[in-house]
């Protein structure tokens, strides 16, 4: 039992962590860059391509993390789906309550106000 854990996680060498913590180092200076050179001294305004850039970036990262330190990249792919599965209602339930909100907030108010 010991012996196939070790070769589960046998991928996953100091070499390859290093590499990791550095992709991840190297996008969290990219966002700082964006945010005090592009943003705050340069040509970017903030709005909604800056929120989208932090976005993805954040969910790169949010990747590594969870694909290497966290190791559901070495799982079996069923529960790999499983977790997405979730996640992705996670996200839509969220979307549904902000669009939710954002229908009540507008009709809420002309009707109290």
């Amino acid at each position: 039992m010991e012996h196939a854990h070790e070769e589960h996680h046998a991928d996953m060498s100091k070499k390859l962590i290093w590499k990791v913590f550095f992709y991840l180092l190297a996008i969290t200076c990219l966002e700082f860059f964006i945010a005090l050179a592009l943003v705050y001294h340069g040509p970017l305004e903030k709005g909604p391509l800056v929120n989208f850039i932090y976005i993805v970036l954040t969910l790169v990262k949010a990747y590594y993390i969870v694909a290497y330190f966290m190791h559901l990249k070495f799982e079996k792919m069923g529960f790999i789906v499983s977790t997405l599965i979730v996640f992705v209602f996670i996200i839509y339930f969220i979307v549904l309550l902000l669009t939710e909100g954002s229908y009540l907030n507008i009709h809420l108010n002309h009707v109290f106000s």
